[in-house]
């Protein structure tokens, strides 16, 4: 009898490791699921499902070379240690190399190599450091979420605005459950995915402007756009609790999508996944519900 492929994602317990893990156990029903988490004991809703929860941060080093004993495949799910994460991935990068992973799939940033964002550095670093780890590698550059949009629909409808600096460029967002089915079909799949890299896009871009038209006509509310320079858009994320570095680097993207950075009209994420991504409008809809 063969034994079941080993595939574990770090990060099980956050908002992206939950959908993968979910989609994983709709395409990869045979395999053995591994659920890299800080504490085990937050996560027995999916020990409940099947999956082995094993403990692992990315701060511990030996915990990592120990949660991934025996492991096939590998998703590093990007830390959320803005200023750290290269250093956190590290640990991870090197803990797979020791256990002899035979595929690390991470989650990256849309267009690392060439994005002017600041957010992508960390992201280009990381990547280098797989390369140079000479383990077999996938690199799924995710877009934006349309979550990083809806998750703040209750303030919109409140003061009756979208703000930001990203003027009239296109943002080829999809719905983080989309780059979850993404990243379990790579990590299924039985073609080689050794050295591929997937630009993961929404199918169309949407303006800021029009985000908030489509608020405006879900919500029956007078909803409009203002868009402001950077340095205030940071401020207004700094006066809603952010830190200054983070709210910087947030502004950061909002002026680069501005001339582009966050639009990609590859359609690779609807291919990979079998299927059109969310529209805006369903991630609205979804959001208003």
């Amino acid at each position: 009898m063969a034994t079941a492929e080993k595939i574990a994602v770090t990060g099980a317990t956050g908002q992206l490791g939950r959908l993968v893990i979910a989609a994983l156990l709709r395409v990869a029903p045979t395999a053995h699921l591994i659920g890299i988490v800080r504490n085990p004991a937050a996560a027995k809703d999916l020990a409940a499902r099947g999956v082995e929860l094993r403990a692992g941060d990315y701060e511990d080093p030996a915990a990592l070379k120990a949660a991934l004993a025996g492991v096939d495949k590998l998703l590093l799910i990007s830390s959320s240690a803005v200023g750290q994460r290269a250093r956190q991935h590290r640990n991870v990068i090197e803990a797979a190399k020791a256990a002899g992973v035979k595929l690390l799939a991470y989650t990256s940033i849309l267009h690392a190599d060439s994005s002017p964002l600041g957010l992508a550095v960390e992201h280009r670093e990381t990547e280098a450091l797989i390369r140079a780890s000479g383990l077999p590698f996938a690199f799924l550059r995710n877009g934006w979420y349309t979550e990083n949009y809806t998750g703040s629909i209750a303030a919109v409808l409140q003061h009756g605005a979208v703000l930001g600096s990203a003027g009239t460029g296109r943002i080829a967002a999809a719905a983080r459950a989309d780059f979850a089915a993404a990243a379990a079909a790579v990590l299924a799949s039985r073609e080689n995915q050794a050295g591929k890299i997937y630009e993961l896009a929404g199918d169309t871009g949407f303006t800021l402007g029009e985000y908030a038209a489509e608020i405006a006509k879900q919500s029956r509310k007078p909803i409009v756009y203002k868009d402001l320079p950077e340095a205030d858009y940071k401020a207004v994320l700094q006066s809603v609790g952010l830190p200054e570095v983070f709210a910087a680097l947030l502004a950061d993207s909002d002026a680069k999508a501005a001339k582009g950075a966050l639009f990609d009209e590859s359609r690779q994420l609807s291919r990979l996944i079998g299927r059109p991504t969310t529209t805006m409008a369903q991630s609205v809809a979804a959001a208003l519900a």
